[in-house]
């Protein structure tokens, strides 16, 4: 297959360095004696708006015509690109729109107002806003900057691997890249595989948000009926229409990587530079750990792309609970014991002389107590089996909730609270944007007509709230209720057959 040349002069021409700096590529010294390979970061959290972003936007602005500059520019963000375009667009002195969800958390936005850009909140997610963006622009005849599928912006992200091969002249195995709408990927892995076609490119996405990967799979691009939003630098529901052919020919594979194992790879980040990865930009390293494990891999030098450092504070809360949980340091175990005097000191002795992370227990019946326990670990996925094949010779029935979702979500802050009565109980778990007031608006939408029987809500400091509901629906409604939380638009999960919830919450027939 011929490379696309007229990409690769793109790439080599491109106007980046008028805002942009060429960020330095770090060794990771404690990731590095872990893995037994070398670990190099090339660190984009450093650009002037801590992100990559900038480099395409303003390669992008720069190249447009006199005449479409004066008509003013207008994008759809939530976030690193909204600051890209608006800084930018005050270089150039062009007039600048930023459409953003409701749900952009007041940091973001107040930082692309300070850049001189004008902002828009609509919608709840980036696709209602980047719609609403794109009929201003043929309202208000302005020039629409696309976060990823544009010659343009994909040429400005690609300047970034020609940095990494010129400042790193050894030789290098793989080069792993955060995929979102695939205009990263695709910039590099043209440029790469144009020089140094012996270079494994290797993409990462959340496993909540495999756009790229599932096209690759299929063949197709394909549209996904839901993204998860932790990484939301990459939710995005389908890739480029230019970027998805570019990756097809030029990426070697991409990689999905679990909310725990991208916690993991930003503490990871944060032990070797002290700075702190927002979720995309610690998917890379999340990634390469994960393909380092799976294929025995020794003595190499890998690159990992940090990508941005644009994070919540108040969403580090979610990121050190599940740390240690990502870098399989932790485990969660549901146990039944005995409800008898000397029981809790008999299994802790089980346990050993280990550190416990967390313990929670309440009264079940007068026969048997369920505990849920975290355990730090020290030798990983080989100790927690340990740790369970010990507790089942001893006669312990015990359950592995480290990779419950719900479990990590909402039962370990509710344990014990089993029901005595709770005929046609149903758990669903919901997902709803989070904003002032969107609690009691969930409820007012859920209604009056079935009993709630069990709530819990958290605020993870995520865009985002979860809830978690037990429903009392008798059988004959059953097909009604369904309908109903269908027709209320909120993303949602039926939980009712999960042992999470039988074990500590379900109810006790005697």
């Amino acid at each position: 297959m011929r490379m696309p040349q007229t990409l690769i002069k793109k790439i080599l021409q491109a106007r980046v360095y008028d805002v942009a700096i060429e960020t330095p590529v770090d060794e990771m010294p404690r990731l590095s004696r872990s893995l037994n390979n070398t670990i190099l970061l090339k660190r984009e959290d450093l650009q002037p708006v801590f992100s990559f972003k900038l480099r395409g936007a303003y390669n992008k602005i720069a190249n447009l015509p006199e005449e479409q500059r004066g008509k003013g520019v207008i994008a759809a963000s939530a976030g690193n690109h909204a600051q890209g375009v608006a800084l930018a667009a005050q270089r150039h002195g062009v007039e600048c729109l930023i459409v953003m969800p409701k749900t952009t958390p007041t940091i973001k936005v107040n930082a692309v107002r300070s850049l001189g850009a004008k902002t828009v909140l609509h919608g709840d997610t980036y696709d209602d806003a980047c719609r609403h963006a794109t009929r201003i622009a043929e309202e208000r005849c302005m020039v629409f900057v696309h976060p990823y599928d544009d010659p343009d912006v994909i040429a400005g992200q690609g300047t970034i691997a020609m940095e990494i091969l010129r400042q790193c002249t050894h030789p290098i195995h793989a080069i792993f890249v955060p995929v979102g709408g695939g205009g990263l990927i695709a910039g590099m892995a043209a440029y790469i595989k144009y020089l140094r076609p012996e270079i494994r490119v290797i993409g990462v996405e959340p496993e909540d948000a495999p756009s790229m990967h599932t096209a690759l799979r299929k063949g197709r691009r394909i549209t996904l009926k839901q993204v998860g939003i932790f990484a939301d630098g990459v939710a995005v529901r389908q890739v480029g229409k230019l970027t998805y052919p570019i990756a097809r020919k030029w990426v070697d594979d991409v990689i999905l990587v679990n909310s725990d194992e991208i916690c993991g790879a930003i503490l990871d980040i944060f032990d070797d530079t002290r700075s702190i990865a927002e979720p995309a930009g610690a998917l890379a390293v999340a990634g390469l750990k994960k393909y380092v494990e799976r294929n025995k891999l020794e003595q190499h030098i890998l690159v990992a792309i940090d990508s941005g450092a644009n994070i919540n504070f108040d969403k580090l809360r979610y990121v050190t609970e599940r740390a240690e949980l990502g870098e399989k340091r932790e485990a969660l175990f549901a146990v039944t014991i005995p409800e008898e005097p000397g029981s809790f000191r008999r299994f802790c002795h089980a346990i050993g002389h280990r550190s416990i992370t967390e313990f929670n227990y309440r009264y079940s019946d007068p026969s048997q107590a369920n505990v849920f326990v975290g355990v730090q670990l020290v030798e990983g996925d080989a100790e927690k089996k340990q740790i369970l094949d010990h507790l089942r010779d001893l006669g312990y029935p015990v359950v592995d909730m480290t990779d419950n979702e719900m479990a990590k979500l909402h039962i370990r802050y509710m344990v014990g609270g089993h029901a005595a009565s709770s005929d046609n109980e149903y758990i669903y778990r919901f997902e709803f944007p989070e904003r002032p007031g969107a609690l009691l608006h969930f409820l007012k939408r859920l209604g009056q007509r079935w009993n709630i029987s069990l709530f819990h809500y958290r605020n993870h400091g995520a865009a985002y709230g979860r809830v978690l509901v037990g429903i009392q629906v008798p059988p004959k409604q059953q097909s009604m209720f369904v309908a109903f939380i269908d027709s209320v638009g909120y993303t949602y999960w039926n939980e009712s057959d999960n042992p999470a919830y039988r074990q500590f919450l379900g109810r006790i027939d005697h």
